[in-house]
């Protein structure tokens, strides 16, 4: 499309089509926003197409349903922070998890739109919604027990494995609330956040 500048001058102006991938992530983008700002039934479909520019016939192209939907931001964020959480095979966990809540609390900062509805989900009361969450919460759970349990320096000292894993469980709780405490305070520096969620994890894993 051509359209004339200021001086008079034609100036070009194009729009970029988004790939299939590109327009998923878009549309992910926006209603991790809604989601995050909205409890799940005011979340309108409509909403989002409107906010991505597309219509809703397209919106229902990738997302059959709302449910859907929401399923994929929430698999979304979770596949995202296990990526980021994954430990480093070899390396003490204890020498590691500093580092490893400094780039998770980065995530959460940067990402705090698609945080806040990660964990809105258990609230959805779709079912679909909450196997999605939990699913994402056995995830995180299973993948610091095994930087835990593979730990050399921990050996003999775990907890029983079903103690382990409420402890794990219970830590898991605290990080979520600790980080949707500090997005609401963002003058609270990281290092402190950082520092007590580290020392609440290696507490709650101490053999009792």
């Amino acid at each position: 499309m051509t359209e004339r500048g200021g001086t008079g001058t034609p100036v070009e102006r194009t729009r970029r089509r988004l790939s299939t991938a590109e327009r998923r992530e878009q549309l992910l983008g926006v209603g991790a926003r809604l989601f995050a700002q909205h409890p799940y039934d005011d979340v309108w479909i409509e909403q989002v197409a409107e906010i991505a520019g597309v219509s809703r016939g397209l919106l229902y192209h990738y997302f059959p349903t709302k449910r859907d939907f929401f399923a994929a931001v929430v698999r979304r964020e979770s596949e995202r922070m296990l990526r980021l959480t994954a430990a480093v095979p070899g390396i003490p966990v204890r020498d590691q998890i500093g580092t490893g809540l400094d780039t998770f609390l980065e995530y959460v900062a940067a990402h705090a739109e698609g945080f806040r509805a990660f964990h809105r989900a258990e609230a959805a009361g779709d079912p679909t919604v909450r196997a999605v969450y939990r699913e994402g919460l056995a995830a995180h759970e299973a993948q610091i027990m095994a930087a835990l349990a593979a730990d050399p320096h921990l050996a003999g000292r775990l907890p029983a494995p079903d103690m382990l894993g409420i402890a794990v469980r219970g830590w898991l709780a605290f990080l979520v609330t600790v980080c949707l405490d500090w997005l609401e305070r963002p003058g609270t520096p990281r290092e402190r956040v950082r520092d007590l969620c580290a020392g609440a994890l290696l507490g709650a894993v101490a053999a009792g």
